[in-house]
């Protein structure tokens, strides 16, 4: 078992997803990386060996791409959860993709909404103004 207390495990554990999920939000679903995501996406599709669509589809998909950017924080932050050493590791980064790609569902949630609400102001304003014309 580990020295550090539960309570501050859970506390990195719940802060080191938070950039995580931004990373792999990012990189998945923004503008700023759109022309690399539809290469990716393309070759995903079009690639000969399995290996080669499997490769770049990690780029497409938040919940893949969550585990690669989760394993490069492991590296270099060397956060353990519960146990010392390799067990230790395992559980923080299977802990982290979950955590992160929680982060990552309320996110998506939450755009939604706004996105609803601006829909149904729209349609609003369209109605009044019909019928203040």
């Amino acid at each position: 078992m580990l020295s550090v207390p539960l309570v501050h495990q859970f506390g990195f554990l719940f802060l080191l997803a938070i950039p995580i999920a931004c990373a792999a939000w990012t990189v998945t679903h923004e503008e700023v990386f759109r022309e690399p995501r539809e290469f990716c996406k393309s070759k995903s599709q079009n690639c000969g060996s399995a290996v080669e669509r499997k490769f770049f589809y990690l780029f497409t998909c938040e919940y893949c791409f969550s585990h690669y950017v989760a394993a490069f924080f492991l590296v270099i932050t060397q956060f353990q959860l519960l146990y010392q050493g390799w067990r230790g590791y395992l559980i923080a980064w299977f802990a982290l993709v979950y955590v992160a790609n929680f982060y990552m569902s309320l996110y998506n949630r939450l755009r939604l909404d706004i996105k609803h609400e601006n829909v149904t102001i729209a349609v609003e304003e369209e109605v009044q103004k019909k019928v203040g014309a």
